[in-house]
């Protein structure tokens, strides 16, 4: 084995190379359906723009697939700054695409393209891929293989028989590259069914030559004939509830004019649900924070109609898995600037589609199931059922734990809910923070417990004297876990939430709490670490004001440290607002955070970022080693000469 590393060892991938070094970054390489969908969304989001009735899908006999559309067809001409043919530069340069302008001046004002990579990873792991382009009564035709240009683009007339404007791509995917080269045919056809569903009143067709078949799909019905079609044979409890609705900028602050969601709800008393979620016409297989939305906005609505006409028999506390636990839906939302999880973009991680979707669906569920009152008692109680249900099997457990139960401390605010793996436990750093919690927290499943000052030291104090300090004793008590030496001798019966979270400040003083509790749980409570319960929460440290730009309205963004305002602001610069005009605060303390913004930011199990806490890769007796190290009393020369050593790898907050 070679040992040398030198300059020369280090390699630059330039072009297309990082994808096909590298293609599971870029995209599922189970099969080819992801770089044939990259292809297909293009088409979709011409479609979604208004340009277009027709995208039409062959599958060849020779292995290959076509995807034509209706669209504006990609440029021909030379790009102003690169000087090469744009139709060339998007499919050969990596972040070259015209959907980053989401603004009044762009191109494409929603779409599902985002980084402008899809159909460049198309080109890289594609034998051969041919592009024909109409547009301003010229014909543009120009063909690769493996990414590179093999036959140069050429322009010529339009003629009769020629498509008057439009886009045509065939590729054949390089097999080498994806497990199997088999097309999952069954697979795509759903995903073309799914395209004409959202897209309403155009045309999807699909032809196999092989079989000389021809499927065509057009949904007039729209969302709400796709999920009855899929529920055709399950009885539901009350007819589809649907709704297609754009926010209101004038009440809702932070959306821009026409963002938006469609959907179709129903509930099934028995069988299997029925769930599909896209954005921008991109499905989200795994779900996201639209799904969330959804979720938060029908609870609310069915937990309204149950208090108004009091429906509710006592002791009986709704949840919302309770009310969404049977519920079957196709989701559509329309967002300006999503931010997907992963090139693939299989889940929607922006924060607002929460508030987005929530804020719309409640109002329209309230009123449609007061103007349906017997529907909405019969989601009612269909509810109602699963609510007791989940009591009684959370009675079983109860009735085997010990009857002897300690008197919880006196500045614990608990939660409502006895079910452990939903209920949360927040260790706060200050009276003023814990205020804020208590106010921005959901009562329902989440305690709050403040901690005053630094916590002890814990790493040599002895287990019998733990309870001296108060602090400790009202954890331990709160937690329902006594302390104990190893992770086999923890007794978890009396386990009181299944996420036991620390909550301090984003600083240096914050991090040293983080650290004294740690220590506390690692030394004293190593069975809640060894079974997942102890969690770090992050707030973050600045918040960004965005003025309003273009047709956006003015928003807050929110960074956990310098690094990710430093992206921030790169954003802004590329979405073309000047870094300047934004102004940046920075929270000294959680403090400082009222309740509506430490919800949102570090509360919210949709939105906020939980780190979870683990043991890491040295054993048992080399991380004690280094525990002893770091927090032992005896140790501060060892610690001074470690400092000195590898002080500089840290970057010191001051």
């Amino acid at each position: 084995m070679s040992t040398a590393y030198q300059e020369s060892s280090i390699r630059v991938l330039k072009g297309l190379e990082p994808v096909k070094q590298r293609p599971g970054m870029y995209t599922r390489t189970d099969s080819p359906m992801h770089i044939i969908q990259e292809v297909l969304d293009n088409a979709a989001d011409e479609a979604l723009g208004g340009f277009g009735k027709r995208i039409d899908v062959t599958l060849h006999a020779d292995g290959s697939v076509s995807v034509e559309d209706e669209g504006r067809g990609i440029p021909l001409g030379l790009h102003p700054e690169e000087q090469v043919p744009v139709v060339e530069l998007v499919f050969t340069r990596l972040h070259a695409g015209g959907k980053f302008d989401k603004g009044s001046g762009g191109a494409y004002r929603f779409s599902g393209g985002l980084h402008g990579v899809g159909v460049s990873v198309t080109n890289a792991l594609s034998k051969r891929l041919e592009i024909t382009v109409s547009r301003d009564k010229q014909v543009g035709h120009l063909v690769f293989s493996g990414g590179d240009v093999i036959e140069a683009l050429t322009v010529r007339p339009l003629q009769s028989g020629d498509r008057k404007q439009g886009t045509r791509v065939r590729c054949w995917p390089d097999p080498k590259y994806f497990d199997s080269a088999a097309f999952p045919q069954a697979e795509f056809e759903r995903l073309l069914r799914s395209k004409a569903v959202l897209l309403k009143g155009v045309t999807v067709s699909l032809l196999v030559e092989k079989t000389a078949q021809k499927t065509v799909w057009k949904f007039d019905k729209g969302l709400e004939g796709y999920l009855e079609q899929a529920l055709a044979e399950t009885e539901l409890v009350a007819p589809v509830f649907s709704g297609d609705l754009e926010v209101d900028t004038a009440v809702e602050e932070g959306f821009a004019a026409g963002e938006g969601a469609a959907w179709s709800l129903a509930f099934t008393a028995e069988g299997g649900v029925f769930r599909e979620s896209f954005v921008n016409l991109i499905p989200t297989p795994a779900g996201g924070t639209h799904e969330s939305g959804l979720r938060e906005g029908v609870f609310n609505a069915v937990k309204s109609f149950c208090e108004i006409h009091a429906l509710l028999p006592k002791g009986v506390r709704l949840l919302p898995e309770d009310v969404f636990g049977r519920a079957s839906f196709v989701l559509s939302a329309k967002v300006l600037d999503p931010q997907f999880q992963g090139q693939i973009k299989e889940r929607l991680n922006s924060r607002d589609a929460v508030r987005l979707v929530a804020g719309l669906v409640r109002p329209a569920l309230e009123l449609w199931l007061n103007h349906h009152i017997e529907a909405g008692r019969r989601i009612a109680e269909l509810a109602i059922r699963q609510a007791q249900i989940r009591t009684r099997e959370g009675q079983k457990v109860e009735k085997k734990k010990s009857s002897s139960v300690a008197v919880l401390p006196g500045k614990l605010t608990d939660c409502e809910s006895t079910d452990l793996s939903r209920n949360e436990l927040f260790l706060v750093e200050g009276d003023s923070a814990g205020g804020s919690a208590k106010m921005g927290r959901d009562k329902e499943f989440q305690a709050v417990l403040p901690l005053r000052g630094k916590v002890l030291n814990a790493w040599e104090t002895e287990r019998d004297r733990l309870f001296a300090n108060q602090e400790i004793h009202d954890m331990s008590v709160a937690i329902g876990v006594d302390p104990h030496e190893r992770p086999a001798d923890a007794n978890l019966s009396g386990l009181r939430y299944g996420k036991i979270c620390i909550l301090s400040d984003a600083d240096v003083d914050g991090s040293h709490i983080q650290v004294l509790l740690l220590t506390l749980f690692y030394r004293h409570f190593p069975g809640l670490i060894e079974n997942g319960h102890v969690y770090v929460a992050r707030p973050p440290l600045f918040r960004v004001d965005v003025p309003a730009y273009r047709k956006r309205p003015a928003r807050k963004v929110y960074c956990l440290d310098e690094a990710e305002l430093h992206a921030a602001r790169e954003k802004l610069e590329s979405d073309g607002i000047d870094p300047a005009g934004a102004q940046v605060s920075r929270f000294k303390g959680l403090g400082e955070m009222n309740a509506e913004q430490l919800w949102e930011t570090t509360l919210n199990p949709d939105t906020r970022r939980l780190l979870p806490v683990g043991l890491g890769e040295l054993d048992d007796a080399a991380t004690r080693d280094m525990m002893n190290l770091l927090m032992g009393r005896n140790e501060s020369g060892a610690r001074r000469t470690w400092l000195e050593a590898r002080g500089n790898l840290v970057e010191v907050d001051i």
